[in-house]
């Protein structure tokens, strides 16, 4: 699954960025490593950007963006 794919409050594990090499560098730059903890914290209207929190930092991405990012999914913490 992808992080487009988490509901508000859920969370994941990453598991790979999978995309293109200069949008991979820019999103493991930003925290979305392989190992990390990120959960969905709120989407836009619109359903984009999308807001997430990983290592302790939210981070908007586009919906093109977190489809890049494969995740497993955790218990949620709603």
């Amino acid at each position: 699954m992808n992080l487009l794919q988490l509901k508000k409050g859920e969370s994941g594990i990453i598991k790979k960025v999978v995309c293109e090499k200069k949008l991979k560098q820019r999103l493991i730059t930003m925290g979305f490593t392989q190992g990390a903890k990120v959960k969905l914290d709120k989407k836009a209207p619109l359903g984009d950007p999308i807001d997430f929190v990983v290592k302790d930092y939210h981070i908007s991405l586009r919906k093109t963006e977190a489809m890049c990012i494969e995740i497993e999914a955790v218990n949620s913490e709603k």
